[in-house]
């Protein structure tokens, strides 16, 4: 049995994502994928280092990082990484090597009948989604979308934050619409949290990971 653990907006929040990465099990076939938005936050370099040492250990088929709406931003020159904290101030002389690997970051991976997205797709072009999506949809699509997708395929997304999507401002966990969709921008900079999503593709199960173990994700409105 393996699983896939997924994270999103990690926005250079490197003690939170260090604290997100203890909750993950890497042994055997179990993968990694970050959903993107790393920088723009205390610690963005230090981020983006993590990832790529994580990549080197591991290898890129087991620890995915997709792209994200803050590093196609980066990458275009309309926001610089080094803007926020001391940190992003030690790895700027290597800058070129970072820009390097975001700019070859995937926008979407697919597992069993999970979509891992950064922001969404076009969920009105059904099974051909892929060839149907846009770049900017697929790191920029706002608002979330909820709802049924086609047949039984489910979306993993992050973008925007769940505290956002439910209505509640101090809600910074994994939403899970009932349907097809599961957000898990926890709002880093404000809450200090990564939620961890466990995903269980051979038998279409989700869990929350905390500390005190995993815990299948119910519709949000019968949890709350």
């Amino acid at each position: 049995m393996s699983y896939i653990y997924a994270m999103s907006d990690i926005h250079g929040c490197l003690d939170a994502f260090e604290y997100a990465l203890s909750l993950a099990d890497l042994s055997g076939d179990n993968k990694l994928i970050l959903l993107g938005d790393y920088v723009h936050g205390p610690d963005s370099y230090g981020v983006l280092k993590k990832i790529m040492q994580l990549q080197i250990k591991y290898g890129n088929d087991k620890v995915i990082a997709l792209l994200g709406n803050h590093e196609e931003m980066a990458c275009d020159g309309r926001w610089p990484i080094g803007v926020n904290g001391d940190g992003d101030t030690d790895h700027t002389e290597d800058s070129a090597g970072y820009f390097i690997w975001m700019q070859n970051l995937p926008r979407y991976y697919v597992e069993g009948n999970t979509i891992f997205v950064h922001a969404g797709i076009d969920e009105e072009a059904e099974d051909l989604w892929e060839w149907g999506t846009s770049d900017y949809i697929f790191t920029e699509k706002y608002p979330a979308q909820t709802g049924r997708f086609y047949h039984d395929m489910k979306i993993v997304a992050g973008h925007i934050g769940t505290a956002e999507i439910s209505g509640v401002p101090n809600f910074h966990d994994i939403y899970f619409d009932g349907e097809s969709h599961y957000y898990i921008d926890g709002t880093v900079l404000e809450s200090g949290m990564i939620p961890v999503i466990k995903i269980d593709t051979q038998n279409n199960k989700y869990y929350r990971v905390t500390e005190t173990g995993d815990w299948l994700i119910l519709p949000y409105n019968e949890e709350n």
